[in-house]
């Protein structure tokens, strides 16, 4: 329902750096304008990252503020970061001053902190949403100084945790499967009754799972499942001749846009478990095996670890990931329709679709508007 308001409200966006963290704040940010279509809106980020694109594409203004790394160890950063946060603060007071903010949503990321801290000197509202299982370190900042926080997982420690899911585009939140599926295989260029393999490392790829496919071709062929093969910008896959990889029922693309396409061809998914990926899986009900990146604090594996628990995923360590586990586990399960149909079904209750929609709940409660 439309909601309208006597003044406009004015929110302020923080967030970005990598698809993980720019995509949940677009969800957010359409969600508060389809409430209220007169609602002024921008969105912070740095000069750097993935919001230069992303953010104008998706019709909001964007701002910017310098790229402030917190480090964990003594090092020059550690030096110069006084003196970098105070500029950054002062960007971060003026932004909130021109757009006169009713609310500042943060997402994580480096623009973050100093963000919160000028919305705490300035005493606007401050709402967030921490998309990982492990906080990270500029909400864990900013949950100090608000009640107001989101969370995609309910293992979230972080203070004053609500879980409402991952805020996601509208047509992934709404998608069926069942119903989306024959025209979603007709864009994607694939067949419509054999059985459905789609790999996909996200946008910057993953040599392992590159590897793994380019190795069992001929055995995802011969079992008669049709793989469509997401490798990743710029990291087209060869074969020894220099040519792209080839059999049959097999496609190599580097990029799909639609990734809801993606979702409702697949009768199988194999890819990275990002925060975003999980929750989307979750709420699409599509069946997928893991494999999480072996480095960091280990976030990948947690961010599966309830999917994995209810037998609604499957996790592989990346060490593990090689084509003979391919035909020994990937083939056999994705020809087992009865298996796959379960493991769909488990995902009830762990998928949340309305999260964009709760956070932009949080942000009018916080306005008072």
């Amino acid at each position: 329902m439309t909601q309208i308001h006597t003044t406009p409200l004015s929110v302020v966006l923080a967030g970005g750096g990598s698809a993980g963290h720019v995509s949940p704040l677009l969800a957010i940010a359409a969600a508060i304008r389809a409430t209220d279509p007169d609602s002024a809106i921008v969105a912070v980020g740095t000069k750097e990252g993935l919001e230069t694109t992303l953010v104008p594409a998706a019709g909001f203004e964007l701002a910017f503020v310098g790229r402030i790394p917190l480090p964990r160890k003594p090092s020059m950063d550690l030096v110069k970061l006084p003196v970098r946060m105070f500029g950054a603060i002062s960007d971060a007071k003026r932004i909130l001053k021109d757009a006169k903010a009713d609310v500042l949503v943060g997402v994580g990321g480096y623009v973050c902190t100093p963000m919160y801290l000028a919305a705490k000197s300035l005493g606007v509202p401050i709402v967030i949403h921490e998309a990982n299982t492990k906080a990270g370190l500029a909400n864990k900042v900013g949950a100090r100084f608000t009640t107001n926080v989101g969370t995609a997982f309910a293992a979230t420690a972080i203070r004053h945790a609500h879980l409402v899911g991952m805020p996601m585009r509208k047509e992934i939140a709404t998608l069926q499967r069942g119903t989306a599926q024959a025209a979603a295989r007709e864009r994607l260029g694939l067949a419509q009754q054999q059985p459905t393999l789609i790999v996909t490392g996200g946008s910057l790829g993953a040599l392992r799972l590159n590897q793994a496919i380019a190795g069992s071709l001929q055995e995802l062929a011969n079992a008669g499942i049709q793989t469509l093969h997401i490798t990743g910008k710029g990291k087209a896959v060869l074969g020894p001749d220099g040519e792209l990889l080839a059999a049959a029922g097999y496609r190599q693309v580097e990029y799909v846009e639609r990734m809801e396409d993606v979702y409702a061809a697949a009768d199988l998914l194999l890819c990275r478990s990002g925060a975003g990926t999980v929750s989307e899986v979750a709420a699409v009900g599509l069946p997928a095996v893991f494999v999480p990146l072996p480095i960091g604090n280990g976030e990948q594996a947690r961010n599966a670890a309830g999917l994995v628990a209810a037998d609604a995923a499957l996790l592989v360590p990346d060490s593990a990931l090689d084509a003979a586990w391919v035909r020994s586990e990937l083939i056999p399960l994705c020809l087992d329709a009865p298996r796959l149909e379960r493991m769909s079904a488990n995902t009830a209750g762990l998928g949340i679709r309305d999260a964009a929609e709760s956070m932009a709940a949080m942000v009018f409660a916080a306005s008072g508007k």
